[in-house]
């Protein structure tokens, strides 16, 4: 977490932006007091829910680069095989 002046970011904006592009916060303060702070934004954050960012972060998801491929709605469905439906209802009626 860097802190500066208004002043001194205006002075060297570039620079800065590089640090925050390389994930540090900046926080921006007038006459001592924090008034702003500066962030990188990676993609939409308001699209995706945060408890997938927080996933993400901890390593254990790692978000698609791209969509799904032409005509994937229209494709048939892989069979269902009947053991695995058998046990899950039997699941169900046991109450699991």
């Amino acid at each position: 977490m860097k802190s500066t002046t208004i002043s001194k970011l205006k002075a060297s904006l570039s620079e800065y932006l590089m640090r925050v592009k390389a994930g540090e916060e900046l926080y921006i303060t007038e006459r001592g007091k924090t008034i702003a702070k500066i962030v990188a934004v990676t993609r939409d954050q308001e699209a995706v829910p945060p408890h997938l960012h927080e996933l993400e972060r901890a390593g254990l998801l790692r978000p698609g680069k791209e969509g799904l491929p032409r005509g994937f709605w229209a494709m048939k469905r892989p069979p269902v095989k009947g053991s695995a439906v058998a046990a899950l209802l039997r699941d169900r009626e046991e109450g699991r």
